[in-house]
């Protein structure tokens, strides 16, 4: 799928695929509004999903949901504090929600006012606080978006998206994908510096001809941004497992990395204590590494913008390298 890129765009991208290949460990983050729910809604835990998936699994209106927002003031964030736990748990790099499922964008959006700047009192672009940490510490940094699903948009993804609150009457995918998906894919790859990789995720409804522009967009800004095979219909720089997938077999000169939790959830969820021990943690890693495969381990900071300190805890004691 590189036809389009030149030459000099392509040399770009092997010396990027050079270095995630060595990469081995990275930290991937789940934030956002859904760290206010924590895992329950109007007095009802929800055991059985994903936190970030609260507002699909429950179907709560946008009218509600969005109204999150206004109570979102994470004043214990510290990028440099998340930084410095990734780099002393021995990951080469970050990747953080950039804009996950529900359609809240956690950095400065001109393009939707529903972010963490416009609609919350916090006021701050998270986005840019780590990247320039990450800059600051010399940890590689990459953003998750989500495509396809926007369940605080009308013409967002169709399946697995929000049909409570939006009649199927009218639906028209290119709306958003034109107007919302591709213009907010712009700013993240042009207001944060040199990215990494771009994190994409969840290819339900998204037509081949669009995720070829999208495509064709990141390499077009940054050629060496590495894009996941998660942008779908076969496109992407490296494939992303399942989650928590632990594949068998050697991945020889392939890119391979495999998301995965520390418990059961990605979002922050106050009753999931079901913590991996941080020697399996460590196994995981290395029988990963030693098949040529990265291991992407998440972390989900609470509504004040604090990493759960059984989280740290297990990073740094899965950590084979002394401090």
């Amino acid at each position: 799928m590189n036809q389009f890129i030149t030459q000099e765009e392509l040399k770009k991208l092997e010396d990027a695929k050079t270095w995630f290949r060595a990469a081995k460990y990275g930290m991937m983050m789940h934030w956002g509004l859904y760290a206010l729910t924590a895992g329950e809604w109007k007095g009802v835990r929800d055991t059985e999903h994903h936190s970030e998936w609260i507002q699909y699994c429950q179907k709560i209106p946008c009218a509600e949901y969005h109204q999150l927002a206004k109570c979102f003031n994470p004043i214990l964030f510290d990028a440099d504090e998340y930084v410095r736990l990734a780099i002393d748990a021995g990951m080469r790099y970050m990747v953080v929600t950039a804009k996950h499922h529900d359609g809240f964008a956690m950095y400065h959006s001109k393009v939707s006012s529903f972010n963490v700047v416009d609609a919350t009192p916090f006021h701050r672009d998270v986005i840019g606080e780590l990247a320039n940490a990450c800059a600051k510490h010399g940890l590689k940094f990459g953003l998750y978006y989500s495509q396809d699903l926007d369940w605080s948009e009308r013409n967002g993804g169709r399946k697995c998206g929000n049909t409570w609150d939006f009649p199927a009457e009218g639906y028209n995918y290119a709306e958003c994908f034109e107007n919302k998906i591709m213009p907010q894919v712009e700013e993240i790859l042009t207001q944060y510096g040199d990215l990494c990789c771009i994190w994409f995720d969840m290819p339900l409804n998204i037509a081949p001809e669009q995720t070829g522009k999208l495509y064709r967009l990141v390499k077009h800004l940054q050629p060496a941004c590495l894009v996941n095979s998660r942008i779908g219909n076969g496109y992407g720089d490296y494939t992303s497992t399942h989650d928590n997938e632990i594949p068998d077999d050697n991945k020889g000169e392939l890119l391979y990395e495999s998301p995965a939790t520390v418990n059961d959830t990605w979002g922050f969820k106050y009753y999931d204590n079901n913590w991996k021990n941080p020697m399996r943690i460590r196994e995981i890693r290395e029988y990963l590494n030693e098949r040529g495969i990265n291991y992407l381990l998440n972390v989900g900071p609470d509504a004040l913008g604090r990493i759960p300190v059984p989280t740290k805890e297990i990073l740094l004691a899965a950590h084979p390298v002394k401090r």
